[in-house]
């Protein structure tokens, strides 16, 4: 099966978050001085400036940000999808992250609704978080 859609560049920095989602899990780094969890991933904490951090593993879950509608393909790549929906993410442990919104009719879509991480495994080494409505109301923060 060909993918042809845009890939993520995988760098030295954002490595770890996507050998996690290959895995099916959202790493990202937290803060040892402050607590602080983060993306995108950078060498020191945008709030206590400590240097050091440590591996935290996402339950996946959180709330729509936003969200826009496409309704024309800006690459051929998604043209199949139409219409389809872009959403910020804004997970319980604290990151937002852009991403897909599937499982539901894009008029379903509200801002605040509950999602939980669907993965779509696309090519060997990449595998991408979208997300779905949660499906019970367990484990919303």
């Amino acid at each position: 099966m060909s993918y042809d859609k845009p890939l993520p560049r995988i760098n030295a920095d954002n490595q770890a978050f996507w050998e996690g989602c290959r895995m099916h899990e959202l790493r990202f780094q937290q803060c040892k001085g402050c607590g602080h969890v983060r993306w995108p991933p950078s060498d020191r904490c945008p709030r206590c400036h400590c240097t050091e951090t440590r591996r935290l593993i996402s339950k996946g879950i959180g709330r729509v940000y936003t969200f826009a509608v496409y309704h024309v393909a800006y690459h051929p790549g998604f043209a199949g999808d139409l219409p389809y929906t872009v959403a910020v993410v804004a997970l319980d442990e604290g990151p937002h992250l852009l991403t897909n919104i599937v499982g539901c009719r894009p008029e379903q879509v509200v801002c605040d609704m509950p999602v939980e991480v669907a993965w779509e495994d696309v090519v060997d080494r990449i595998t991408l978080p979208k997300f779905r409505p949660l499906s019970s109301a367990e484990g919303l923060g």
